[in-house]
């Protein structure tokens, strides 16, 4: 007998009344995914199972005259996975990229979801997604606050004012709830002023904005770092207090003392391997380095100077207390989280189970039964 195969759709609004704003669920389902991918059960994209995703890039110049040429920021990427444990799903998450899309009245990035059942391959949900995927950029930070940080810390310094950074900013302070300050920190000042603004208005913390960089990083107890790709930031290790955790969830380039004095925390390991593979299998190796977040660490540990990925510890290995992570107060320490699909299809699944029980989202059939000759 054929069978119908129905999907539910979820648009933005859908996906905000099914609770894609709960920064703590996000969190604690954040810190599942963490102890899933240290244990083994998934699966992500590539021959090694752990790479980011595939993208097309588009070229500087192209003979045919409809081709998209290369841009700030522009790009397609799918990223596929499969998660293990309560979840058990398959999903994709799709986006297309370019800086020029502020012009247009849209975000940087447009991106949707799609979750799939694991042994048909029949859709379950297409949602929105970018408030899924920025609420799991925040929360992964916001895990990495829960285990890595000393919990007296009273100023947060914010590198990067634009959205990924209030999601990070919004996570790290449910974690750590005694900050008395907040050092907001951009290229450009008014970005920084509009934070430090909403910061007040949203989280009740007051503090500064600046352009000094020397000032904010010296400043922060935590340093949450969402720059632009277009232009990673430099800074100094000597301008690190001790004691501080750095979260790394956007490209930063500070000098080799800084990477040779913190102690560094990767979300996953194998994802830094597979980016370390993928770089020797591309054009350049060191361009490759300098389009990741993780790219100064990886020229470190070619040149001998930082131990290898596999004497490293990955956060999913801290919270399921296989390995340490902060030993003492006086330690930096240093999380370099990239972004993995995994969390996008763990967070989509459960915003689309609170969809489900809650009537929300339209449903959309497939077919009523396939046309199979």
């Amino acid at each position: 007998m054929s069978k119908k195969t129905e999907f539910l759709y979820l648009s933005e609004p859908d996906m905000i009344r099914a609770g894609v704003l709960d920064m703590k669920k996000c969190i604690n389902v954040s810190e599942e995914v963490f102890s899933l991918l240290a244990k083994g059960d998934y699966l992500m994209g590539g021959s090694n199972h752990n790479s980011h995703g595939m993208g097309i890039i588009f070229p500087k110049e192209s003979p045919f005259p409809n081709m998209p040429l290369a841009g700030p920021d522009r790009r397609f990427f799918a990223m596929p996975a499969y998660l293990g444990g309560r979840f058990d799903v398959c999903g994709n998450k799709w986006y297309g990229s370019n800086a020029a899309n502020k012009d247009k009245g849209l975000p940087r990035s447009v991106l949707t979801l799609d979750l799939n059942d694991k042994d048909t391959g029949e859709p379950l949900c297409f949602a929105s997604a970018n408030l899924l995927s920025s609420m799991r950029t925040g929360a992964v930070p916001g895990v990495g606050a829960r285990y890595l940080a000393n919990k007296d810390s009273k100023v947060c310094t914010v590198v990067g004012c634009g959205p990924i950074n209030k999601a990070c900013f919004k996570a790290i302070v449910s974690e750590v709830t005694g900050f008395e300050k907040v050092v907001c920190f951009d290229i450009f000042m008014e970005n920084a002023e509009k934070f430090l603004a909403w910061s007040k208005k949203e989280l009740g913390i007051d503090g500064i904005a600046t352009i000094d960089a020397e000032e904010a990083f010296s400043a922060g107890d935590v340093i949450t770092i969402a720059a632009s790709r277009l232009k990673p930031l430099t800074f100094k290790g000597e301008w690190i207090k001790r004691g501080a955790t750095v979260l790394f969830s956007g490209p930063g380039r500070p000098d080799d003392a800084y990477w040779l004095n913190t102690k560094i925390i990767y979300d996953h390991i194998q994802l830094h391997e597979a980016y370390m593979q993928e770089a020797l299998e591309s054009p350049s190796k060191q361009g490759y380095y300098d389009g990741v977040i993780g790219g100064p660490i990886y020229k470190l540990i070619d040149d001998g100077k930082l131990k290898g990925l596999k004497e490293s510890i990955g956060l999913g290995e801290i919270v399921n207390g296989l390995k340490k992570g902060r030993e003492n107060a006086d330690e930096i320490v240093t999380l370099i989280a990239c972004g993995m699909a995994v969390f996008d299809v763990a967070w989509g699944y459960d915003v689309y189970q609170n969809a489900l029980e809650n009537g929300i989202g339209t449903k959309l059939a497939l077919w009523d039964e396939p046309y199979i000759e």
